[in-house]
């Protein structure tokens, strides 16, 4: 029986717009990473990491998170709304799930996925050398 990986959900909790609030915990950053963590304990969604981080240097596009999971291809995506995108966020994370390779075909990404797509890296290949 082979079980999913574990998928990381990376969440910046200090994006926010220009001009943004100073304090941490009111950014738009932190208030998507405390939605997104209520969502995941409450939804029963696959089986997520959920890990804050300071930056992930996509400040011209707040909010900002990345997903992974061993041998999978990673995605940052941008433009999130703290308030809107927390249950399309859940959805993707199931489709990315559900993929052997983390590639989830354009055309069944949410449209935030579409949209807010920032960069795609593949997944790094283990060494044979001894």
């Amino acid at each position: 029986m082979t079980t999913a990986p574990e998928i990381c959900l990376h969440v910046c909790v200090t994006c926010r717009p220009p001009g943004g609030p100073e304090e941490k915990e009111l950014r738009p950053g932190a208030m998507l990473h405390q939605a997104l963590a209520a969502a995941i304990a409450r939804d029963g969604a696959p089986s997520i990491r959920l890990e804050p981080v300071e930056c992930l240097s996509v400040c011209k596009r707040p909010c900002t998170v990345a997903i992974s999971a061993p041998g999978r291809w990673t995605y940052i995506y941008g433009d999130l709304d703290p308030k809107t995108s927390v249950d399309t966020i859940i959805e993707g994370l199931r489709r990315y799930a559900a993929t052997a390779d983390g590639l989830v075909p354009w055309r069944e990404r949410p449209e935030i996925f579409r949209k807010g797509v920032v960069a795609r890296i593949p997944p790094t290949k283990t060494s044979n050398a001894a």
